[in-house]
């Protein structure tokens, strides 16, 4: 905590840096907890265990002090005169009263009681072959679930067959996992190229192409062949859930699951409720998730959710940060290292993909229509140049040398 308060007070380069990227994503933590749209407990643990830093947001404030943070976001205000760098309404108030975020109005997370399981889950759908889906297959199977997935062709299946043995070989390499273990995860899992093979599953979770479209023909489909009471989950990152759940005869049913990538690894789940998600559906998601050692947080149907909405204009901030010439791309990684974030700003930029993070924050900027939340026009020229990234080879860094 003590770097982090040593960099946003510091006076050189690196602090000015980090006093135009953190405060804003710590006000923006605030206003969302100010709106219920999510718990303290869920807001810092979506930043911990989504994006890997070592405190969320919320507690991040509490340690720094809210009137210092609010002082700080008050001068980058009357720079920028950004109404987003203008403090929100609860850290004026904790910093006059000195308070903290004690989430009074919400029980944590950890002391909550557990949510248990409203309807049995024995069987598991999954739709798709790409790294997500694979990555959802192994976390369901390990876990002891049968899981059938389906593919649009058999050499799809196979691939995902090979990458889930891949991933257990590794796991037992390292001594994670013995042979047994292995043989019967594999064995939990069946490969279809025809969704009637959904039929009897008790949960279906899709992991198919961001695209509403196709995501609603899928949601028809899945409505038409799986069992009554079967839940519909989708795994999107931006999507509104309620589209999805339009194209069925059985909103209450229709959830969201977003897994981080890699699946097998990250711990975060966000749990996104629609406004007909049944109560009993939302809890037995939950409990799904503790029971494959995942965390879940809860949040509702908007854009973002919880992760992306903190994440994107942070990063978004970065390459305007580098347009203004308020420090070089390395100064400004450097910077945020320096605040104890997993990665810098670019090399993460690099890392998620400079396509996907341009339609993120598309998604975000058209949804909140903030005026600081419009992609910064290097990102937009970075992606119109292909320069994507890793899988590139080139993005805002060079990832061929």
């Amino acid at each position: 905590m003590q770097d982090v308060a040593d960099r946003l007070a510091a006076t050189d380069r690196s602090g000015v840096i980090a006093r135009r990227l953190l405060l804003p994503y710590l006000n923006h933590a605030a206003s969302m907890y100010e709106s219920r749209y999510a718990t303290r407990a869920d807001i810092d643990a979506s930043m911990r265990y989504g994006c890997g830093y070592p405190t969320g947001p919320l507690a991040l404030i509490d340690a720094l002090g809210a009137a210092g943070v609010v002082a700080g976001l008050e001068a980058l205000h009357e720079q920028t005169g950004d109404r987003l760098h203008e403090p929100a309404s609860i850290l004026c108030e904790q910093a006059d009263s000195n308070g903290n975020f004690d989430d009074s109005d919400a029980v944590s997370n950890v002391d909550a009681p557990a949510p248990e399981f409203k309807r049995e889950i024995k069987t598991i759908g999954v739709v798709g072959t790409g790294q997500m889906a694979l990555g959802i297959v192994e976390v369901f199977a390990k876990a002891g679930y049968d899981v059938i997935f389906v593919g649009r062709s058999n050499d799809k299946l196979a691939s995902v067959v090979a990458g889930v043995t891949k991933s257990l070989e590794k796991a037992v390499s390292r001594g994670r996992l013995d042979e047994d273990a292995k043989a019967v995860a594999l064995g939990h899992i069946t490969g279809s190229t025809q969704r009637d093979a959904l039929a009897d599953v008790d949960i279906v979770v899709e992991a198919i192409v961001e695209d509403l479209e196709v995501k609603r023909a899928l949601f028809a489909d899945l409505d038409r062949l799986c069992k009554p009471g079967a839940r519909l989950a989708t795994t999107t990152s931006s999507l509104p859930i309620a589209e999805c759940a339009a194209a069925t005869a059985r909103s209450s049913d229709v959830i969201g699951m977003h897994f981080f990538n890699p699946a097998p690894i990250m711990k975060l789940v966000e749990v996104v409720t629609g406004d007909q998600t049944a109560a009993d559906v939302d809890e037995t998601v939950r409990a799904l998730c503790l029971q494959v050692g995942k965390h879940p947080v809860s949040c509702g149907d908007r854009a973002g959710f919880i992760v992306n909405a903190l994440l994107f204009p942070y990063l978004n901030d970065a390459v305007k940060a580098l347009e203004d010439g308020i420090g070089t791309r390395d100064e400004i990684d450097e910077a945020m290292l320096a605040c104890k974030v997993p990665m810098g700003p670019f090399h993460l930029l690099d890392v998620v993909g400079n396509d996907v993070s341009l339609a993120i924050q598309q998604t975000l900027f058209a949804a909140f229509d903030h005026s600081g939340w419009e992609p910064a026009d290097s990102l937009e020229r970075v992606v119109a140049k292909g320069d994507l990234g890793r899988k590139t080879g080139k993005g805002f860094h060079d990832h061929t040398k």
